[in-house]
């Protein structure tokens, strides 16, 4: 899996690329993350990145030139290596990821490119002349795109094969079958009165995946009915949030 991430504060993923099984997927070659300053691509000899919005407003905006430099260079690199790049914009306004689009990022073969946004916003033209995509962890704003693109990786990373140890983990989670996950309970069998349920300890597979199975689904109609909502012809629908 091959991502780049252009941000303002690259010293921000060090230790996230270097940590965790998101670290041993690098060191061993699952996951290629290159982070880009796009100051570097600044103009003038201060490496001026923003400017105030056109009408008046609060804040500053980041300009189009410093961004449309670093993605065309990297889209270079990129194409030179025989790959295609797809450009995510991280914003409020896009859409809300979910499992679904971590499946298909992990999937990929193409590069995945994350331009992480700071002060007020990009000039609209980044939006328009850049971005396949753009993408949100949901109805908030934070300081700037670089959590949710450490979000959106972790997700995605650990769909790759050989980056969980065990194989059979994302398909055991929750949103795996568009529901919540099961309870999980471990050792010791009772803490403070409260015990482990009899069927998990009854060695009958059978009977803990029937229950497994009703637990998700009374937990996710408790917490998440949203999940369990159906279209015109009957269908689930997935979730859109995180």
């Amino acid at each position: 899996m091959v991502i780049d991430v252009l941000t303002l504060f690259p010293e921000l993923f060090g230790p996230f690329l270097r940590e965790g099984l998101i670290g041993r997927a690098v060191r061993e070659g699952r996951l290629e993350v290159t982070v880009v300053n796009f100051r570097d691509h600044g103009l003038g000899r201060h490496r001026k990145v923003d400017e105030e919005p056109y009408g008046g407003g609060a804040g500053m905006v980041l300009r189009p030139e410093p961004i449309f430099n670093a993605v065309r260079e990297r889209r270079a690199l990129h194409r030179h290596a025989g790959r295609t790049v797809r450009a995510i914009l991280l914003t409020p306004q896009g859409r809300p990821f979910d499992q679904a689009r971590a499946q298909a990022f992990a999937a990929s073969d193409e590069a995945l490119l994350f331009i992480c946004g700071r002060y007020e916003g990009f000039d609209e033209r980044i939006r328009n002349g850049l971005a396949d995509e753009e993408l949100s962890l949901g109805n908030f704003v934070t300081l700037g795109g670089e959590v949710a693109a450490m979000a959106i990786i972790e997700a995605s990373a650990r769909l790759v094969p050989g980056v969980l140890g065990n194989p059979d983990s994302p398909a055991q989670e929750s949103f795996a079958e568009g529901l919540l996950e099961y309870p999980q309970f471990t050792r010791p069998e009772e803490f403070e009165g409260m015990r482990v349920p009899d069927v998990l300890r009854s060695g009958n597979h059978q009977a803990i995946a029937r229950w497994r199975a009703e637990q998700a689904q009374a937990r996710t109609a408790a917490r998440r009915p949203d999940l369990l909502e159906t279209d015109d012809r009957g269908t689930p629908r997935r979730s859109q949030g995180n």
